[in-house]
């Protein structure tokens, strides 16, 4: 489990992971978008089932994408202009937004991401220390007793370090994969049983999900503080069952995903976009139009119409005309802040394994 393997030789793209990109963030979008309807059993369960791997999953994914990171020269241009700059403008945009509909966060708090600039901060510490994961020995039982133990303190929210600390053992895991590893997944005895699992692990939401703490899907409240109040070894089993479901699950999911390339390839390419600009469709609907409230006396159609609502808007947003038109803004060449000596000949050559961008 902890041996240590070469990054995949590959540079080009690969479907592959371009499908289970897409697929994933359709449980991104999904998810975000039945946060109103938790109230509901019927949406709460659709809500707790996608949480308790759709993180896990998109992290897994991350950390395989990241084996390539040694911090060169280019790597660190794209982090700053794919992570850095895309971190401050969501953080700052959406944090002015909260102030103004909720009057919070005042002052405002750039280094606290408020929703989904967590992700951002987590993928750029994430890529900062892949060199000291693959130089460890042990770095998976390394990062799992860290997100074990990480619940028994106060940890600032700074760069939302709790849930980096707490989603860490996916991302070391997503490091040690290899292709090989991967395909090994497609066997069709293994799909059938993923397929089992999957629908067994929702029937299970469904039936009893209306009782349980969402709350630890989160991977962010200290153990013993609200809405968590447990004890240090209920919080540290607490927190285990959910690292062996999140696992799982995400090797469920991964099973399913085709290797061919198809129409979710394409779009999967593009996820980049969907994960920052969604948010904001979310947050205006919300506390500008109060769709969600009006939603509510619907019950269960609310709920319905909210997960097919989203999964238009994901693909909506992962169409190519929107890369066109927010890549200048997310993803600028910044070509006037670096010394000119540190730009490489080969700044524009992008390859899946070295662009943070999509590792998202």
């Amino acid at each position: 489990m902890n041996s240590q393997q070469n990054p995949p030789a590959t540079t080009e793209r690969v479907a592959y992971l371009d499908n289970a990109r897409y697929w994933v963030m359709l449980l991104v979008v999904i998810g975000h978008s039945l946060t109103q309807f938790t109230a509901m059993d019927s949406a709460r369960s659709v809500y707790v089932w996608i949480y308790s791997f759709h993180m896990p999953l998109f992290i897994l994914v991350s950390g395989y994408t990241a084996q390539r990171y040694v911090g060169n020269e280019r790597q660190v241009r794209r982090l700053v202009s794919t992570l850095i700059v895309p971190y401050l403008i969501i953080e700052t945009t959406l944090q002015l937004l909260m102030r103004h509909y909720e009057g919070s966060p005042d002052p405002l708090a750039l280094l606290s991401p408020q929703w989904l600039g967590w992700f951002l901060a987590a993928l750029f510490v994430w890529r900062l220390t892949t060199p000291i994961w693959l130089a460890l020995r042990y770095p998976i039982t390394t990062s799992i007793v860290i997100s074990l133990l990480v619940g028994l303190i106060e940890v600032p929210n700074v760069m939302a370090l709790p849930k980096i600390l707490g989603f860490l053992p996916f991302f070391v895991v997503g490091l040690t994969m290899t292709p090989e590893r991967l395909r090994s997944l497609s066997r069709t005895p293994v799909r059938i049983a993923s397929a089992v699992v999957l629908g067994g692990s929702f029937i299970v939401c469904y039936l009893y999900s209306r009782n349980w703490t969402s709350d630890w899907l989160l991977y962010k409240a200290r153990y013993d503080e609200a809405p968590l109040n447990s004890t240090p070894w209920e919080g540290i089993t607490q927190r285990a069952e959910l690292l062996v479901i999140g696992f799982v699950l995400t090797f469920a999911a991964l099973t399913l995903v085709p290797w061919a390339r198809s129409w979710t390839s394409s779009l999967g390419e593009r996820t980049f976009y969907c994960y920052l600009l969604h948010g904001y469709v979310i947050f205006l609907l919300d506390q500008q139009f109060g769709v969600f409230e009006a939603l509510e006396g619907f019950g269960a159609i609310s709920a319905v119409g909210a997960i097919l609502a989203a999964i238009a808007l994901a693909n909506l947003l992962m169409l190519p005309i929107v890369k066109r038109i927010f890549s200048p803004v997310f993803e600028p060449k910044l070509t006037w802040f670096f010394r000119r000596d540190q730009v490489p000949a080969d700044e524009s050559r992008k390859t899946t394994e070295e662009s943070p961008t999509q590792a998202r």
